[in-house]
């Protein structure tokens, strides 16, 4: 079996529904990777998924944890390949997605990260809209996240030198690390393709709902 050349984090709470094809999404990337499951004690039928696919994981763990940052950093700390990602359990990666990214990273070794386009899932309507993303730009990236963090792959040695997520975080914790990543690296290295598909939260008033969010999640504002 070739070694692995990404390790993906799935952390995961109670997102059972989506969970099974967030893994299926991953499996059909046609390069080798690692998986590591990281659930915070779910409730939902979660685990029964992981277990279903516990022989094509390389790893995967459920307990009560300090929330999404941590368990990106624990599972991404749990692998060895020289690329690293995390996809949440909700979200999915497109066909070839995988391969591409890794692709530029290998033909741009100054980049600490690769990132393409994204769509938005709508689940009631099954449609797909694209996601504002753009090449990067340090003036573009102040003024809203022009990354979204489903279709973005990083060196480890980036995430090393950064040290991965900041666990105090529990909003916009993607838009801080591609922050550091471009202060402490370099810029990060824009791919013209879709890649990811996340599933957003319409409005900020959801943020209760969940003990994280991502700046690439919230699509719309409180009325």
């Amino acid at each position: 079996m070739a070694a692995p050349l990404v390790t993906i984090a799935v952390p995961s709470y109670n997102q059972g529904r989506f969970l099974d094809d967030a893994l299926q999404s991953i499996f059909m990337q046609d390069i080798p990777v690692e998986i590591y499951v990281t659930d915070g004690g779910s409730t939902d039928g979660s685990v029964d998924i992981i277990r279903r696919h516990a022989d094509r994981l390389a790893g995967w763990r459920r307990y009560r944890d300090g929330g999404q940052a941590a368990a990106i950093n624990e599972g991404i700390a749990n692998g060895s390949a020289p690329y690293v990602a995390w996809l949440n359990s909700d979200d999915l990666l497109e066909p070839g997605a995988l391969k591409r990214l890794v692709d530029a990273l290998e033909h741009a070794p100054q980049a600490p990260a690769a990132y393409g386009k994204v769509w938005n899932l709508v689940d009631d309507s099954g449609s797909r809209k694209p996601v504002w993303v753009e090449p990067f730009s340090e003036q573009r990236l102040a003024l809203r996240c022009i990354v979204s963090q489903p279709g973005t792959l990083m060196r480890r040695t980036a995430w090393e030198t950064v040290g991965g997520l900041n666990g105090n975080l529990r909003m916009a914790m993607d838009y801080d690390l591609w922050w550091r990543l471009y202060r402490g690296v370099a810029p990060l290295l824009f791919v013209d393709e879709f890649v990811g598909a996340p599933r957003p939260i319409l409005s900020v008033c959801c943020i209760t709902a969940r003990p994280w969010i991502s700046c690439a999640s919230i699509t719309a504002e409180c009325p």
